[in-house]
């Protein structure tokens, strides 16, 4: 054998020697996962549901995936972006996380985005909901919905069925302004009118001033946005201010009918039209097994839209680990996370490579009550429903 074949061949020696000792060491490593949630404070109920979405996914699938032990390191920011950005960075930088994912709201997302970009870590959002939001980092992904995705629904329905005047009310901050923008271009163009567009504060708002105005000025209906959470105290003064029994009905993105907490809502909720992406009674036997193991791991709390869209966050996690065969980053977890194509819990969903964003079924859904409990019944569907700020980029 010449001197030339020996070189190369003690040269294609020694890289695969590197690439299988690279390997083992990555796969010798743990995956770290840095989940941020509200888990205390206003939006802890948003925390709750994403960590025991995420930790169905894992006690399902188990805690290994392509050779890597899974490991959550979980923070509570309590909801103040500077706490969310604070601790993304010291997940990045001394804990070493592989992947950031949660994000309750919006304004935890868009202050962490940048710590993503340039420590180049995929950012998995599983709840917030503005559509800036994906544009901020490239990597990013999205498992949740946007606003303007899901309100194209209720907005389309209402002056289809003898709704022409509305008044608009929503929560002040990013998704809220989505939604109202959605809803007015959507209802106008469908020959509807709109009264007023009211926007109430983010953090404990007093809804009776604003639904006095609603009142006064008699729509047919008024349509909502609030956070998950907040549409308890809503319908309870919208009942106390006597405006369902003024004749005026109540719609609304499904944020107001929130799964985990319908059934405190009592019988004001009756009838409560909403658009959304999942309901805890979607006919399907994925669904039916989902509910029943989340509520098990849960301890009888029932999912809503954040449990699935964390669920199926991990999911997008898991196989963009096995596609990498457990030694993808940054990058190329990222390119592995797009185009994903599978049936979720809620139904078809993809992440569209293009904007890194969700594509889903939205359904329409009236608030019934079945064997005792209020369920949000789907009635309709809009099948494959990209965010529409977007499904032309």
């Amino acid at each position: 054998m010449d001197s030339g074949k020996r070189s190369f061949l003690k040269a294609t020696t020694a890289t695969a020697l590197a690439w299988h000792a690279g390997m083992a060491a990555a796969q010798g490593k743990a995956f770290k996962v840095g989940l941020i949630l509200p888990m205390t404070g206003p939006f802890a109920s948003t925390g709750r549901q994403i960590e025991n979405g995420v930790r169905l996914y894992m006690a399902q699938f188990g805690d290994k995936v392509a050779g890597r032990q899974v490991e959550i390191v979980l923070k509570d920011d309590t909801g103040v972006p500077d706490i969310t950005k604070r601790l993304a960075q010291e997940l990045v930088i001394n804990d070493k996380v592989d992947v950031l994912a949660g994000f309750g709201l919006t304004p935890l997302a868009l202050a962490t985005a940048p710590v993503a970009t340039q420590a180049k870590t995929p950012m998995v959002i599983m709840a917030a909901a503005t559509s800036i939001i994906t544009e901020a980092s490239p990597y990013i992904i999205r498992t949740s919905m946007t606003l303007p995705q899901v309100t194209l629904g209720v907005a389309e329905w209402a002056p289809k069925n003898g709704i022409k005047k509305v008044v608009s009310l929503v929560t002040d901050y990013g998704p809220g302004i989505d939604a109202e923008k959605t809803f007015r271009e959507r209802f106008l163009l469908n020959g509807g009118q709109l009264l007023a567009e009211i926007r109430v504060p983010l953090r404990n708002p007093d809804y009776a001033p604003f639904l006095q105005k609603v009142r006064d000025l008699k729509p047919d209906a008024l349509f909502v946005f609030v956070p998950a959470g907040a549409g308890t105290a809503l319908l309870k003064q919208f009942s106390e201010r006597g405006l369902d029994k003024a004749g005026i009905k109540l719609i609304g993105e499904g944020s107001v009918a929130d799964d985990e907490i319908l059934n405190d809502m009592g019988d004001v909720a009756l009838g409560l039209v909403t658009s959304h992406p999942y309901s805890a009674s979607h006919n399907s036997p994925a669904n039916k097994k989902f509910v029943e193991a989340y509520m098990k791991q849960s301890k009888g709390i029932r999912p809503n839209f954040f449990g699935v869209a964390a669920y199926d966050g991990m999911r997008v996690i898991y196989e963009a680990v096995k596609a990498t065969k457990g030694q993808g980053s940054g990058e190329a977890l990222v390119s592995a996370m797009k185009g994903q194509i599978f049936e979720s819990p809620r139904g078809p969903i993809y992440i569209d490579a293009q904007t890194r964003d969700i594509v889903q079924d939205v359904y329409i859904r009236r608030v019934e009550r079945i064997n005792g409990q209020l369920y949000n019944t789907e009635f309709d569907v809009i099948k494959g429903v990209k965010d529409p700020g977007k499904s032309g980029k």
